[in-house]
Parts: C-alpha cells; sequence; structure tokens
C-alpha cells in the first residue's frame, strides 16, 4: 500500500466513523431498529463484494462456451461469444485454452498456461522478441513433449512463451499448417487432419 492508498483509507475511516457516529445519535432511542438496518446493509455488501469476487466464473458459464465436434479426423469449432474460435488442447498432459490465430506464426504460451504445463520459468531464456498489439514483448523458444487435439497427438513441438501480458495462449499457423486442410465458412471454422 502506498502512502495515497494509506490517506484514502484514513481519510474514509474518519469520514465513516462520523457518518456512524452522528446516526447513532440521532437514533439512540431506536437502537433495535439501526442494529437491523445496519445488518441488512452489511449482507448486501458482503453480496455485492462476493459477486464482484466472482464474476469471471459467473460470466463464462452464463454467456455458454462454444461448440467443438470432431467427426473422424474432421474437427468443427464455432465461432465464440466474443467472434474468435478458441480450442481446448493437451500441452504435456494439461489442458489449456488457445486462440485460433491464423496472424501468429508460432503456439505462444502464457506463462500461466506454461506453468500449467510443467514448464518451470527458473529454466526458460528470454532471448527472442515479439511484437504485439500490445508493443513488443520478450519470448523464449521451448520445444513441447506433446500436444493433443482431438486424438492426434504431435510430439515436440515448437512453441514460445511470452513473458508479457496476454489475454491467453495463441494457436498459430505453425502448428494449425499440420492439417491437410483449415478452412472458415460462415461462423464453423473446420480442421481436417
Amino acid at each position: 500500500m502506498n502512502a495515497e492508498n494509506i490517506a484514502s483509507l484514513i481519510y474514509l475511516s474518519l469520514l465513516g466513523t462520523v457518518v456512524a457516529g452522528y446516526f447513532l445519535v440521532a437514533n439512540r432511542h431506536r437502537m433495535g431498529k439501526v442494529a437491523q438496518q445496519a445488518a441488512i446493509w452489511a449482507l448486501i455488501f458482503v453480496g455485492v463484494a462476493a459477486g464482484a469476487a466472482l464474476w469471471d466464473d459467473i460470466r463464462s458459464t452464463s454467456v455458454g462456451r462454444q461448440a467443438v465436434s470432431q467427426q473422424g479426423s474432421k474437427i468443427e469449432v464455432t465461432r465464440g461469444p466474443g467472434g474468435h474460435y478458441t480450442l481446448t488442447l493437451g500441452i504435456n498432459g494439461a489442458a489449456v485454452d488457445f486462440l485460433v490465430d491464423t496472424g501468429a506464426t508460432e503456439i505462444v504460451l502464457t506463462m500461466e498456461d506454461a506453468e500449467r504445463a510443467g514448464i518451470n520459468e527458473a529454466d526458460l531464456r528470454f532471448t527472442g522478441r515479439a511484437s504485439t498489439a500490445n508493443g513488443m514483448v520478450q519470448t523464449a523458444s521451448i520445444t513441447l513433449d506433446t500436444v493433443e487435439l482431438g486424438g492426434h497427438v504431435d510430439q515436440n513441438v515448437p512453441a514460445q512463451i511470452s513473458s508479457g501480458a496476454m489475454p491467453g495462449s495463441l494457436l498459430g499457423m505453425r502448428y494449425l499448417s499440420r492439417f491437410s486442410s483449415l478452412s472458415i465458412e460462415g461462423n464453423t471454422l473446420t480442421l481436417v487432419r
């Protein structure tokens, strides 16, 4: 906490004390009613705080996920609520969500997804650079032991790990080119192996 935050906290505490003191003095003859109202407001505050803390989980379950279907060697993905195509791949045995990015060359993992896949940040050397929508970021080249999608397992797949903030991992063309066909028609992305 910096000095500005501490000063704001002190100010708000004093203001709250003054308001609460006035309210108690003004309503000293109705303390039972005051306690009841204070309890109601405390429960409302706790409910709002819990809703704010759980908002990402609530939103992801209420918006719905896009549909992914597989028929033999053909995988069909419908466009998601945000207008993008996402796929969940097995990376070194861990499930990782990817944004399909035909403008990206490589598989690019966020640091969080890399750690989930068993990659230790201390072992990485961020010697590469990549240009992103948020500017230049440093990258580390790695080789993924296994990448699995739709029952197809590829081994020793090259990838990058970004040191910069990303909304999620990217599935680039080097991996997508392993499919014999990639097409987008309407709201459906079709991959054929």
